[in-house]
């Protein structure tokens, strides 16, 4: 878990980057900050591996205050991913990604298990690509070598500046779907920062929103959907959305079968596909970790998150048809 107390960043200009924030960044779940250009979403983030410090106040990792803790060893134990990714061109991506790990002293034998085992789980061959060089691969790719050395080191906690932004619209799509499949297997925490509010609701567990320095409203997607804490952040989500949801919350599951999972094996309660959207919200939110497995009849025909859910709230007319 990632607490901050009280924080106020003032820059020598007396520019308030950030005034008097509190706010707790839940461990093993995705996190995403979001809010207009100058908000401050990037200084928060970088305050939790020091590289911006307060002026004010206090942050912990764990209930433990970062203050006490050495700088590189932080930096060392916090995967970060970035838009540019920053590969070095003239090293292979087995040693681009192991970075890390040799500044931690693994065996090679360890080392090369790590990669192999990352670049497998990010959809990239290791017999294929780790004695390839960055610029023999696409942006996507690359951005993925991007996320395999964040994670090399096994760290707890993974930062990601905006590190989707600069890729062409269906490959950031594909790494935000691989992004939420990663994680429900690493089950990191992770801090993301964004401008674009369709990846905030796709991807995030709880949604930070900002505007000058300061916190607006903390909650899931959902939440921020159904109750918007004031007009900034219910214009900021944009209306539309809201009206969509508000729209489809009527429609029956049966008609989204496409759009969930048929293979979950977790935990899941079981509701009839004739249910509403707006029912299966209501009685996921009793247990939000888990699944609703959709049934007609006697048998299950998919599974549905509150992702999925949400996802099929927000589709238009057009795409429920097909």
């Amino acid at each position: 878990m990632i607490r901050f107390e009280n924080v106020t960043k003032r820059f020598p200009d007396g520019t308030e980057a950030l005034k008097d924030v509190s706010l707790v960044m839940p461990a093993h779940q995705l996190t995403v900050i979001i809010g207009p250009s100058g908000c401050g979403k990037t200084t928060l983030m970088k305050m939790i591996n020091k590289l911006e410090k307060p002026s004010n106040g206090k942050i912990y990792i764990d209930e433990q205050p970062i203050t006490d803790l050495d700088e590189v060893q932080l930096r060392r134990s916090i995967g970060y991913v970035i838009q540019r990714i920053g590969l070095f061109p003239h090293m292979t991506i087995a040693d681009n990604a192991s970075l890390v790990p040799k500044l931690l002293g693994w065996p090679k034998e360890k080392k090369d298990a790590r990669i192999r085992e990352l670049l497998e789980l990010t959809g990239l061959s290791p017999d294929t690509y780790m004695e390839r060089y960055p610029l023999e691969l696409s942006g996507g790719q690359q951005q993925r070598v991007g996320v395999v050395r964040a994670l090399a080191g096994d760290p707890n906690i993974v930062l990601m500046d905006e590190p989707f932004s600069a890729l062409d619209p269906i490959s950031r799509e594909q790494l935000q779907d691989e992004l939420r499949n990663l994680q429900q297997t690493i089950h990191k925490t992770i801090v993301f920062v964004t401008h674009d509010m369709d990846e905030a609701l796709k991807i995030a567990d709880t949604i930070i929103v900002m505007k000058e320095g300061q916190v607006e409203q903390v909650g899931t997607p959902q939440q921020l959907i159904d109750e918007p804490a004031n007009e900034f952040v219910r214009n900021f989500i944009g209306i539309e959305r809201i009206r969509q949801k508000r729209a489809f919350g009527d429609k029956k599951l049966k008609e989204f079968i496409h759009l969930f999972d048929t293979e979950w094996q977790g935990e899941a309660q079981t509701i009839p596909a004739d249910s509403t959207i707006n029912e299966a919200f209501h009685q996921l939110e009793k247990n939000p970790s888990h699944r609703l497995a959709v049934t007609a009849g006697d048998r299950v025909i998919g599974y549905a998150s509150g992702r999925d859910l949400l996802k099929a709230a927000l589709l238009k007319e057009e795409e429920v048809a097909q």
